[in-house]
């Protein structure tokens, strides 16, 4: 009998371990059905996902998550309210099971976390005070014209800033998205840039003091209009419930109900269709 080797002793070594991880992969959707109670992160953020006056969790990724848990056999769902930023790391540390704030898929975040398969997608927007005194349109003036403008700390907008050329030094970080209209209207800064459905809710919420920019542009950015993919969240380890999640969420997307909860919170037909054509391996390379 031949002795094993170092690098044989190592081939086995990892192979045993691949075949460990794989059972806890396995068993990750089981320990959940058993326990009974899925742990979801939202962030507060008007229509995708946030507490209503009662503590209810509302909006797109909540009303999705509910039908799906109930699909996979789950009975309860403890949600957690954070901000944006934290969403990341909350699923990092083990402190949620799944996000379902829509959060955009990009390269970069689908090198910390798994993402499902498109849920949504929307367009950008900017928020400004009624009347738009400063005569905002787009994203693209920030570079040169001196305003000031809001966003959401985590959120995607910061790299369209940084990509068109805005200064650091005009992009005002807010960490709550509710604080939108107070930043706008008081002048804190000239405009909150946000998905366009969140714009809209936001302005509908602001007694008429702020409103969707007027004849807003998309941003162009490496030659393309910018348009986001908003999908669930996993922490990288959670492949089986994310597969599971996958499997339960193309099959809710064909039904009527799927087609009104993205009409309830203010999605288009075409924000509907759009949501069909980016996969999450596209989308993760970019």
């Amino acid at each position: 009998m031949k002795p094993i080797t170092k690098p044989l002793l190592l081939a086995l070594t990892t192979a045993c371990t691949l075949t460990m991880a794989g059972q806890a992969l396995s068993a990750d959707l089981a320990t959940i059905r058993k326990a009974g109670t899925l742990r979801v992160a939202i962030a507060n953020e008007i229509p995708y996902g946030y507490t209503d006056l009662s503590g209810k969790a509302k909006g797109v990724g909540p009303d999705v998550a509910k039908q799906i848990a109930k699909a996979l056999g789950i009975r309860n769902i403890q949600w957690t309210t954070t901000n944006f930023g934290s969403l990341i790391p909350g699923l990092q540390a083990n402190r949620y099971d799944m996000v379902a704030a829509e959060m955009a898929v990009l390269p970069q975040r689908c090198n910390q976390v798994l993402f499902s398969e498109p849920d949504s997608s929307y367009g950008e927007g900017l928020l400004v005070p009624k009347g738009n005194p400063k005569k905002i349109h787009d994203y693209a003036s920030f570079a040169t014209s001196g305003h000031k403008v809001a966003i959401l700390a985590g959120a995607d907008q910061l790299e369209m800033m940084q990509a068109l050329k805005v200064p650091a030094n005009q992009i005002v970080t807010i960490s709550n998205n509710a604080d939108a209209i107070s930043t706008v209207t008081t002048g804190r800064a000239d405009a909150y840039a946000a998905t366009g459905v969140t714009v809209d809710q936001l302005a509908g919420r602001s007694k008429g003091k702020a409103q969707p920019a007027p004849g807003f542009k998309d941003p162009i950015i490496n030659g393309q209009p910018v348009r986001s993919w908003g999908a669930f969240a996993f922490s990288k380890d959670s492949a089986s419930l994310r597969d599971a999640v996958n499997k339960e969420l193309a099959q809710f997307k064909k039904t009527d109900a799927w087609s009104k909860i993205m009409k309830q919170y203010g999605f288009s037909a075409q924000d509907a269709t759009q949501s069909f054509k980016r996969t999450t391996a596209e989308l993760c390379k970019g």
